[in-house]
C-alpha cells in the first residue's frame, strides 16, 4: 500500500478531494482537507520535506496582498448598487416599448438590457432575478411560450459572464498569471458575437412559429405623442445625428491611434451628444424630440456613461481593473442618488451581499492554495501535464479534450470551484502546448457559462425558479388566469441556448482571432544579435571601487586571480 501511495500520490491525492466534495463538504474546507491531509501523509512517507507547510503562510499573506482581487468586491458592490436602485426596470420598461411593436419585441429588450446590465453588474444572479421579476409577468401576459421566455431571460443573464467586467475573467486572470486588462479586451468582441446570437434565435423563432413572440398589442404601448404616434421619427433622427458624430471623431483620430481607444473614445462622444441635444430639447423646451426619444436618451445614457467610466479607462490604460472598479462604485452611488433611489436599508444590503460573495472567494481561494501546495509538492503538475500531452491531436485533441472536460464538471460545479481546481491544472499545460494564456481563458470562460445554464445544476435556472410562478395567478392588468411555469419548461428553454454557448466554443477555436484581435499587440524584440559592449578598462573600475569598499589595496594591473 505504502508503494502505491509513493508511486500513484499525485492521482490518488486528486481523488481524495472528489470523494469530500461527493460528501457534500464545501468546496473551501475539502481543498483545505484535502491538502493538509496528503501534505501530512507525504511527509510521513517522506515524499515531501518537513520545511514544505512553512511555505503556507507566505502564499496566505501573499493571496491577502493581491490587489488585484479587490476588484471583485468593487464591481460586485456596482452591480447590487445598481440592481436594487431600479435601473433594470428603467431599462426594461424603455426598451420594451421601443422594440414593442415587433415580433419577440420583449425578448429582444431583455437580451439588449441582461447584455447593459452584464457591462455594469458583471454579477448573475442580479440580472437573473431582477429581469425574472420584471419581464418574466409582462412576456407570460402577452403570450409568450414559456420555454421561450425562461430560456431568453436566464441566458441574458450568464452574458455577465463574459462581458466586461465579468468576475469569472478577473479570477481567471489571477489563476492564469496574466492581466486582467488583456482578459477583458479579449472577451469584449465573443460577448458582444454571443449577443447577437442570441438575438438571432429569437428571430428565427419569431419567424418560424410566430405565436410563440407576438407583438405587444397597441394598448400596451404607452409611450406616445398627443396625435398617437409613437415618435420614432425623432428618435432616428438623434441616433443618425450621434453615429455621424461619432464618425467624425474616429476619422479626424491620427493613424496610429490603437483600435480599441478610438472605438472607446468615438462612442463617448457619440453618447455625450445625444445626451447634450436631449438635455438642451427639454432645458429650452423645443420640443424636437419624441417623448419616446427623450426616454430612451435619459434611461440608456447613464448606464452607457458608467461603462465607459470602467471599461473606457481600463482599456485605454489609464486605470488598473482595480482602479475602474472603485470608480464604477462611485459612479453607481451617484447614479442612485441622481434618481434619489438610495436609503440606508439598501446600502445595507449591498455591504452584506457584497461582504458575503467577498469571503466566500477568499476562502475558497485560500483552500485552493493549500490544496495546490502539496499537490505541487507530489509532482502533480507534472502528472497533469503527462496525461494531457499525450492525447491525441496536439493543440486541438487538447482543447476539444478540456473542453469536454469543463463541460461535464460544469453539472455539478459553478464557475469559482472551476476556477479554483480546475484552471490551476490545466494552465501551465496549454502554455507548454504553445497557446496563448488569454487566449485559452477567454475560451474557458466561455465554456463555463454554461454552468449556470445547463439542466439539472444551473444555477441561472435555479435563479430564475425563485421568481418565475408555481402556482397559477390571476393577472393584476387584465384580470384572467396565467398558468404557471413548471421547471421542466425553465429547463427545455435553457436547452437551445447551451447549444449555442456550445457553438461560440467551437467558433473561438475555429477563428482564434475573435479574442486576439482585440488584444493589443506588443513589439517583439530580437535578442539573437544583442551585442553588449563595455569600456576595455570597466575591470579596473570595477576592482577600484571594489578595493575602496573593503579597504585592500587594489591588485596590480593584469594580475591573475588565485
Amino acid at each position: 500500500m505504502t508503494e502505491f501511495l509513493q508511486a500513484n500520490m499525485a492521482p490518488v491525492m486528486f481523488a481524495g478531494l472528489i470523494v469530500f466534495l461527493l460528501m457534500g463538504y464545501s468546496v473551501a474546507f475539502s481543498l483545505a482537507a484535502a491538502g493538509l491531509a496528503f501534505g501530512f501523509i507525504g511527509i510521513e512517507l517522506g515524499l515531501l520535506p518537513s520545511s514544505l507547510m512553512q511555505a503556507l503562510p507566505l502564499r496566505i499573506f501573499g493571496i491577502e496582498a493581491n490587489d488585484t482581487l479587490l476588484a471583485i468586491p468593487f464591481f460586485t458592490f456596482m452591480g447590487l448598487i445598481l440592481e436594487r436602485s431600479g435601473m433594470a426596470e428603467d431599462l426594461l420598461d424603455t426598451i420594451g416599448q421601443l422594440f414593442g411593436p415587433i415580433r419577440g419585441g420583449l425578448a429582444y429588450a431583455v437580451i439588449f438590457v441582461g447584455a447593459m446590465l452584464a457591462a455594469t453588474t458583471g454579477v448573475v444572479a442580479a440580472s437573473v432575478i431582477s429581469m425574472g421579476l420584471i419581464s418574466l409577468p409582462i412576456m407570460l401576459r402577452y403570450g409568450y411560450d414559456r420555454r421561450l421566455a425562461s430560456g431568453v431571460i436566464a441566458a441574458s443573464g450568464t452574458l455577465a459572464q463574459i462581458i466586461p467586467p465579468s468576475l469569472v475573467l478577473i479570477i481567471m486572470a489571477d489563476q492564469l498569471g496574466r492581466s486582467v486588462g488583456d482578459l477583458y479586451k479579449g472577451a469584449f468582441l465573443p460577448g458582444l458575437l454571443l449577443t447577437g446570437l442570441y438575438a438571432g434565435y429569437v428571430l428565427l423563432v419569431s419567424l418560424a412559429r410566430p405565436t410563440w413572440a407576438p407583438a405587444l398589442p397597441p394598448e400596451a404601448r404607452t409611450i406616445r405623442e398627443d396625435n398617437g404616434s409613437a415618435g420614432l421619427r425623432s428618435l432616428g433622427l438623434l441616433v443618425l445625428l450621434s453615429v455621424a458624430a461619432a464618425l467624425a471623431w474616429a476619422n479626424s483620430r491620427p493613424e496610429g491611434t490603437p483600435t480599441d481607444e478610438r472605438i472607446v473614445i468615438s462612442m463617448c462622444v457619440g453618447v455625450g451628444i445625444a445626451f447634450l441635444l436631449a438635455v438642451l430639447n427639454r432645458l429650452l423646451r423645443l420640443k424636437l424630440l419624441s417623448r419616446l426619444a427623450e426616454r430612451v436618451t435619459f434611461v440608456l445614457i447613464p448606464p452607457l456613461g458608467l461603462i465607459f467610466l470602467v471599461l473606457g479607462t481600463i482599456f485605454l490604460g489609464i486605470a488598473t481593473p482595480t482602479e475602474g472598479g472603485a470608480m464604477g462604485a462611485v459612479g453607481a452611488l451617484a447614479m442612485a442618488l441622481a434618481r434619489r433611489r438610495i436609503s440606508l436599508k439598501l446600502l445595507r444590503q449591498a455591504m452584506d451581499t457584497t461582504l458575503k460573495l467577498s469571503c466566500f472567494v477568499v476562502f475558497i481561494l485560500l483552500g485552493s492554495t493549500v490544496f495546490s501546495l502539496s499537490f505541487q509538492g507530489v509532482d502533480g503538475p507534472k502528472w497533469v501535464e503527462h496525461l494531457l500531452t499525450s492525447l491525441p491531436g496536439g493543440q486541438l485533441g487538447f482543447l476539444i479534450a478540456v473542453n469536454l472536460l469543463v463541460f461535464v464538471l460544469a453539472f455539478f460545479l459553478d464557475f469559482f470551484e472551476l476556477s479554483f481546481i480546475v484552471v490551476p491544472l490545466l494552465g501551465p499545460v496549454a502554455e507548454k502546448l504553445g497557446i496563448d494564456l488569454v487566449w485559452f481563458g477567454v475560451l474557458l470562460a466561455v465554456n463555463m457559462q454554461t454552468s449556470f445554464m445547463h439542466p439539472p445544476f444551473g444555477f441561472a435556472l435555479f435563479y430564475l425558479r425563485s421568481v418565475a410562478p408555481t402556482e397559477d395567478y390571476p393577472d393584476r392588468l387584465s384580470g384572467r388566469m396565467i398558468a404557471k411555469v413548471t421547471t421542466g419548461q425553465i429547463y427545455w428553454g435553457a436547452v437551445p441556448f447551451v447549444l449555442i454557448q456550445i457553438l461560440m466554443v467551437a467558433m473561438i477555436i475555429a477563428f482564434p482571432n475573435l479574442v486576439s484581435g482585440g488584444i493589443a499587440k506588443h513589439a517583439e524584440v530580437d535578442t539573437s544579435h544583442t551585442v553588449i559592449e563595455a569600456a576595455p578598462d570597466s575591470d579596473n573600475h570595477i576592482e577600484m571601487d571594489a578595493a575602496k569598499l573593503f579597504g585592500v589595496e587594489p591588485a596590480a594591473s593584469g594580475a591573475s586571480a588565485p
